[in-house]
């Protein structure tokens, strides 16, 4: 299977469940460029539960579009947790779904940061569904290998599954 069949697969499978639990979703974008969004829009019947996106490849539309605090990024860098949960909250509020999940990165051939090699990456979300009290905020750390189309093919997949894990679990 291609990197892009399992996109496509694991898209029609987040569109059928999000389906099934009336589930609203959106994405935030930088290292990933509209790949996660692309690939969800390809499935029929995505817009009854995709909402949109925000591609937020510079900081300055992380900042301005999607709210994150210019001192998040500052401390921590836009690579980062902290980022990509701010991220992740900035475009469930902005784009009013139910779940929002952001990716911020690095897919290089350069662009590494102390501490954070080509091929890291943050994926944040932000959910509340129902079963859910309150927000389910939180974010994880990949550290992938494989050149800058696999690093961002795999981060996509991520992103994914991610969104369902949420919709189906209500829980990371």
């Amino acid at each position: 299977m291609t990197e892009s069949e399992g996109l496509s697969l694991k898209a029609e499978e987040l569109v059928q469940f999000a389906s099934e639990k009336k589930i609203t979703f959106g994405f935030a974008e930088s290292l990933t460029g509209g790949m996660i969004s692309s690939s969800v829009v390809n499935v029929p019947g995505a817009s009854a539960v995709f909402k949109g996106s925000v591609v937020s490849y510079t900081n300055e539309i992380k900042e301005r579009v999607l709210g994150v605090p210019s001192g998040i990024i500052d401390a921590n860098t836009e690579v980062s947790d902290e980022c990509a949960v701010a991220m992740a909250e900035g475009a469930k509020a902005i784009l009013g779904v139910d779940l929002a999940v952001a990716v911020t990165g690095i897919a290089g051939p350069t662009g590494a940061l102390p501490g954070k090699p080509v091929g890291t990456v943050f994926v944040g979300y932000c959910y509340s569904g129902p079963n859910v009290e309150g927000c389910i905020s939180g974010s994880y750390r990949m550290d992938l290998g494989g050149g800058r189309d696999l690093v961002r093919s795999t981060t996509a997949l991520a992103a994914l599954n991610t969104a369902i894990t949420l919709i189906m679990e209500g829980r990371e």
